[in-house]
């Protein structure tokens, strides 16, 4: 582990999943969840001086963006009326949290080949002028830039229901799920990413139960690896 400045490491938590209880647990539960608590729970076994925030967009979507958004987020701080700041409330609290996390865990179902709708307002909302990019038209024919430049860590925990969707695999071309998140995080600056998913829902069978074990497995690699590579408050 490497020292960091005298603060908690701060890793935060989403799951975005309509089911809102856990596979193996509760009834039709999800498969995102599942694995999402439990790499937070081997994190907490082994880094329980952590600080760990969760944030459940599935069961609270944010509010996806609108033109007022749009027009406010494009505004001057210093030039934003009263409701105009009403409007990125939303957005501030959400990129606040983004800003201070160091390992961001994100549960991430596949839904018609892509995240859920939540799981993108909440992009749409972090992904933000003036605060996670930079926009400059002086820069000329590269006027953005990313802001979160610290060396977050990304970790997206997928499922679905098919399978052979990871690069090589029989559907690797329909699979939208980890590059909707890799590409406008990237964008931002958030380049270090890993993955585990689960497939073989649809079929139910002893091939699902394999893949289950499986991604537990790399998940408790992951998380073991990470906690033993992340900085460490000194």
């Amino acid at each position: 582990m490497h020292p960091i400045e005298s603060r908690p490491f701060r890793l935060l938590w989403i799951d975005s999943s309509a089911r809102p209880g856990r596979s193996g647990r509760d009834p039709r539960g999800s498969h995102t969840r599942r694995l999402t608590a439990r790499f937070v729970e081997r994190w907490q076994a082994a880094r329980p001086q952590d600080s760990v925030v969760h944030r459940d967009v599935g069961a609270n979507p944010p509010a996806p963006v609108t033109g007022e958004w749009v027009a406010a987020a494009f505004t001057r701080p210093d030039r934003r009326d009263p409701a105009q700041r009403a409007v990125l409330a939303q957005s501030d609290e959400l990129v606040t949290e983004l800003i201070a996390a160091d390992l961001i865990v994100i549960g991430a179902p596949m839904y018609n080949f892509g995240v859920p709708a939540p799981l993108k307002a909440w992009i749409d909302n972090v992904v933000r002028v003036g605060m996670t990019f930079g926009f400059d038209r002086a820069r000329g024919d590269v006027p953005y830039w990313p802001m979160l430049t610290g060396g977050k860590q990304l970790v997206i925990l997928s499922s679905r229901g098919d399978h052979g969707y990871d690069p090589g695999g029989r559907l690797a071309d329909i699979n939208l799920v980890e590059a909707s998140l890799t590409v406008p995080l990237g964008y931002i600056g958030i380049d270090r990413h890993a993955g585990v998913a689960i497939e073989y829902d649809e079929f139910g069978d002893d091939r699902l139960a394999a893949s289950i074990a499986r991604a537990e497995a790399e998940t408790d690699a992951l998380a073991a690896r990470l906690a033993a590579e992340m900085p460490v408050a000194v």
